[in-house]
């Protein structure tokens, strides 16, 4: 490997973990390199557009690497069939649906559509966000097993957007066990008060997992139903997307045994 390259990117990797700004000297101490060494790393990202600083001196990830994710996006077969999917229906989601796959521990977000019903909350190509906080993350996470998610959230479920959300390792594993179970995930303001949403998994032609849908609802709004129209939305676009990969439809079954004795999730 290159040094000088490999130090860039583990630069770029500190950063976007981090999710807020970082000062010089937290990042020479993150990498443990001299100061002067990661000075001229910080000034050679920003010269290409790939840092960004801030008035106080400290470092943010720059726009260029959203350039990254949308040739990412590009080349990503599911991402193509979710947008191809709206094109083909000539209509648009009555609510948001966004599209994500598992990067690392968090919720990657390759596709999106936002509806104009107002969220409090824009969904962008390229936004992370820890997996376990969000429908289409917890979805895929559902499929890994346990000793998997242990790994990826050995240090703890430290990020929290607001006071809902899983705070330890077996309540999040119940919850996944609950998930795969009945095919679908809920996110019940984790993410955002006031935002609810709905969860399903896609599959490829192996079976495996290849991304997380979710549809994204002002939970105010969910209705006399408890939001099952928007559930069953989820369902089809997962069930859809699966079907244009080759993959084996999974996430009928469950809701169809609900339906028969008339549960609710």
């Amino acid at each position: 490997m290159v040094p000088a390259v490999t130090r860039a990117l583990t630069l770029l990797d500190r950063l976007a973990q981090q999710r807020e700004p970082m000062s010089l000297a937290q990042l020479t101490q993150e990498l443990a390199l001299p100061k002067s060494s990661v000075h001229g790393l910080c000034n050679t990202l920003m010269s290409f557009g790939y840092l960004r600083r801030q008035p106080d001196g400290s470092f943010l990830i720059g726009p260029r690497v959203m350039s990254l994710a949308e040739a990412f996006v590009s080349g990503t077969d599911v991402a193509q069939e979710f947008n191809a999917l709206w094109a083909d229906t000539g209509s648009a989601p009555e609510e948001t649906v966004v599209l994500s796959v598992l990067s690392g521990a968090d919720a990657l977000y390759v596709a999106v559509r936002n509806s104009a019903r107002p969220l409090g909350l824009a969904f962008n190509v390229g936004m992370r966000l820890p997996a376990y906080l969000s429908g289409s993350g917890r979805a895929m996470l559902a499929y890994l097993e346990e000793a998997e998610v242990r790994r990826l959230y050995g240090a703890g479920l430290n990020m929290h957007l607001t006071r809902k959300g899983p705070r330890e390792i077996d309540s999040l594993l119940k919850e996944l066990a609950l998930n795969r179970k009945r095919g679908y995930s809920i996110d019940d303001e984790a993410v955002r008060e006031g935002v609810y949403s709905f969860g399903a998994p896609v599959f490829d032609a192996s079976g495996q997992v290849v991304a997380g849908v979710a549809v994204c609802i002002n939970k105010a709004l969910l209705g006399a139903d408890r939001g099952d129209r928007h559930r069953d939305a989820v369902l089809a676009v997962a069930r859809t997307l699966s079907q244009r990969l080759g993959g084996e439809v999974k996430v009928a079954a469950a809701v169809t045994r609900q339906r028969r004795v008339g549960g609710h999730s």
